[in-house]
C-alpha cells in the first residue's frame, strides 16, 4: 500500500502493526473514514514493520504487543529509531497479561494506549477513542508563549541556596506520561526519603502494573494508594483508576483521603485535586512536578501548591510527548524548573540532600 504524499490534504501517515487481519482491518476502515490520516502501511509482524519502515515515513504507529516473533514491547526501541521518534499507540487488551505488558511498553516509549473492543457493541466506542488519540498524538497543542522571565530549560545552579526541605513530592502525567517518570526515577537517588504521590491518567485495570513497573525502575516500594492508610517517607503511592488521590492531616500524621468527586477538567484520577490537597497539608515543604500530557489538568492545583509556597518543576516541550499539561503551569510562571525528567530528579535530589533527606 503507498503512503499518502505528505502535504496532500495535511494527511499523516499511520502504519498498523497487528498480527490479526480482523484487528487490521478494523483499525484502518477507522483510519479511512477520517479526513486527517491515511493507511501508509500495514504489518503482521513486528520485523515486517521494521522493513516497512526502511521505505515508509509514518507519522504515528498503531502497535498490538503480542505478535510471533519478536513481540511489540521488544521492538519498540527499533520502531521509534527506524520512524525517527514516530509517537507509538499501544493496542491492548483488559487481560492481566496484556495490561502488563502495555505498561512496560509504554514505559518503554511508547506514548499512549487504546483499550480493544472485547465486543461488537462496543467497536463504535473504539473509533471514536482512536480517532481522539491519534489526533491527540500528532498534533502539538498550541500553547500561548511561555513568559520570558520563565526560562524555556533552565535549573537553579547547584549551589542555590534552598529554603525548605522536601516533605512531600507529588507528580502528575498523562499521554507520555509512563515514560518520563521511568526516566525521572532513574535518575532519582534511591536513598532520597520522602513520599511520594504519583497521579497517571490510566484504565483502572493497569494500575496494579503500573505501580509494580514504578517499584522496579525506582527501587522503592509502590503500591496503588488505600484510602485513609497513613502516608510513609520512601513510598509510591499511585493514585487509583477510579478516584483522586488526596492528602489530609489527621492526628499528626499526613492520610489518603479518595475523593470521587467529578473534576473540572473530566479526568479521574485528576491531577489537580492532588496537588491542591498538597498544598494544604505541606504547604511550602512540598514539590510539585508536572510531566507531560495534554490538556491543562494539574494548571488548578499547581497555582495553589505555588501560593502556598511549594515548588513547581514541569518538563520542557522538547522531551514532551504533549506539552499540555506542563505547558499549562509553565504559562502561569509559577515554575522554577523547565527541564527533561531527567534533569527535574536532578534538582530534587540537590534540594533533597541540602536538607538530609537521604
Amino acid at each position: 500500500m503507498a503512503p499518502a504524499p505528505r502535504g496532500a490534504k495535511n494527511l499523516r501517515n499511520v502504519l498498523v502493526v497487528d498480527d490479526s487481519a480482523v484487528a487490521r482491518l478494523i483499525v484502518q476502515r477507522v483510519i479511512n473514514e477520517t479526513e486527517q490520516f491515511a493507511v501508509a502501511a500495514h504489518a503482521g509482524t513486528a520485523e515486517e514493520a521494521l522493513e516497512k519502515l526502511r521505505t515508509t515515513s509514518v507519522d504515528l504507529v498503531i502497535l498490538d504487543i503480542e505478535m510471533p516473533g519478536m513481540d511489540g514491547i521488544e521492538a519498540i526501541p527499533h520502531i521509534i529509531r527506524s520512524s525517527f521518534d514516530a509517537p507509538i499507540l499501544v493496542v491492548s487488551s483488559h487481560c492481566r497479561e496484556d495490561a502488563e505488558s502495555s505498561v512496560r511498553a509504554m514505559a518503554m516509549g511508547a506514548s499512549d494506549i487504546i483499550l480493544k473492543p472485547d465486543r461488537r457493541e462496543q467497536t463504535e466506542q473504539f473509533a471514536a477513542a482512536l480517532r481522539e488519540k491519534m489526533i491527540r498524538l500528532t498534533e502539538r497543542e498550541v500553547m500561548p508563549a511561555v513568559p520570558e522571565e520563565v526560562p524555556a530549560a533552565a535549573q537553579p545552579a547547584a549551589d542555590a541556596p534552598v529554603q525548605r526541605p522536601i516533605k512531600c513530592l507529588a507528580i502528575g502525567a498523562s499521554t507520555g506520561g509512563i515514560h518520563a517518570l521511568s526516566t525521572f526515577f532513574s535518575a532519582l537517588p534511591r536513598d532520597l526519603d520522602m513520599p511520594i504521590l504519583v497521579t497517571q491518567h490510566l484504565p483502572a485495570d493497569f494500575m496494579v502494573y503500573f505501580a509494580q513497573q514504578l517499584r522496579a525502575i525506582s527501587g522503592r516500594k509502590a503500591t496503588p494508594a488505600r484510602d485513609g492508610q497513613r502516608v510513609s517517607p520512601s513510598e509510591i503511592l499511585v493514585a487509583p483508576g477510579d478516584a483522586h488521590l488526596t492528602v489530609v492531616r489527621s492526628d499528626e500524621h499526613v492520610r489518603i483521603s479518595f475523593d470521587r468527586n467529578p473534576a473540572p477538567n473530566g479526568f479521574c484520577p485528576s491531577v489537580d485535586p492532588m496537588l491542591a490537597s498538597v498544598a494544604r497539608a505541606y504547604g511550602a515543604d512540598a514539590v510539585g512536578v508536572v510531566l507531560t500530557g495534554m490538556g491543562r489538568d494539574g494548571a488548578l492545583g499547581a497555582a495553589e501548591l505555588a501560593e502556598a509556597g511549594g515548588e513547581l518543576l514541569v518538563q520542557d516541550s522538547d522531551s514532551s510527548v504533549i506539552w499540555g499539561m506542563p505547558g499549562a503551569v509553565a504559562r502561569q510562571g509559577i515554575a522554577s524548573v523547565i527541564a527533561p525528567p531527567g534533569d527535574l530528579a536532578a534538582h530534587v535530589a540537590r534540594r533533597g540532600r541540602a536538607f538530609g533527606c537521604s
